[in-house]
């Protein structure tokens, strides 16, 4: 087993979320699998466990837990991929269903890839939960921007979505660790995608991942999808639209995600980053 390290959504090595990456995972168990990303310890590690050509079934495990989808790792994969056989179109099949992946190399040299998510659905969350959620994360309801209302979308992995009013309540992240955990797993949540709207098409995003043994992530390509069925759900810009998110500053590991998206309501949103190996 070769295990390769990438990170995702930034071109520096110093910037982006770190992932695991095993292109030839078809000997190991899921037991195995999990062991494996908690001794790597990033967010994600991603495991290919068949592959047909340009055709792959891949499998996604946190530190603590396996996740349906993985944005960032799939990124990752599709780079390491590119790197091993060439650049090109790819299909991964995940527990969230099939996801279309390109990757070309870009002016500067750096290999960019762009994933298609399943199309997203977007529901309505509860005052209840809302109010349980917003004091765990010790925010009010006066922290919030009310043009960006709670809502709950997933786009392959479920992420409430919570619009900060200000870029400085964004900045003060500290919550219950515990309580978050237990909340997003009665929940079914993956991550708390946390947005400020800087422009109607620049937003600055922060993901706990408790659940996943994970303080923050610093770059989340499942809520960045998430993100833009939510853009489109509740008619908040003209379609079709590219949105440029903002995550990982506050943490010192700078990413940059580009969330492209139609404005067919049955289509997936496409999500683009480069991602380069770590030594």
């Amino acid at each position: 087993m070769e295990l390769l390290r990438y990170v995702a959504f930034s071109d520096r090595v110093d910037g982006g979320n770190p992932a695991g990456v095993v292109l030839d995972a078809s000997d190991l168990g899921p037991d195995r699998m999990l062991e494996i990303a908690a001794e790597v310890g990033y967010s994600e590690t991603a495991f290919v466990t068949e592959r047909t050509d340009r055709t792959l079934s891949v499998r996604y495990f946190s530190p603590k837990v396996e996740v349906p989808f993985c944005g960032h790792a799939t990124i990752a994969t599709a780079v390491a991929f590119a790197d091993a056989h060439g650049p090109g179109d790819l299909l991964m099949n995940t527990q969230a269903g099939p996801i279309k992946v390109t990757t070309s190399v870009n002016a500067d040299g750096h290999t960019v890839a762009t994933l298609v998510s399943v199309p997203p659905r977007v529901e309505e969350m509860s005052d209840a939960l809302l109010e349980n959620l917003l004091s765990i994360l010790g925010w009010s309801s006066s922290d919030l921007d009310p043009a960006l209302p709670p809502r709950v979308a997933n786009a392959g992995a479920s992420h409430p979505i919570i619009a900060a009013a200000t870029r400085e309540r964004l900045a003060d992240l500290s919550y219950d660790f515990p309580a978050l955990a237990e909340l997003m797993v009665q929940a079914g949540w993956t991550t708390i995608d946390l947005v400020w709207r800087e422009r109607t098409d620049v937003f600055h995003a922060r993901n706990p991942f408790p659940p996943g043994g994970v303080v923050e992530d610093p770059a989340t390509g499942a809520a960045a999808a998430a993100f833009g069925g939510y853009l489109r759900d509740l008619g908040l810009l003209a379609l079709p639209a590219t949105v440029t998110l903002h995550q990982g500053h506050d943490m010192g590991r700078p990413s940059t995600i580009t969330v492209s998206i139609p404005a067919d309501t049955a289509s997936g949103i496409a999500v683009t980053g480069t991602a380069v190996e770590l030594a």
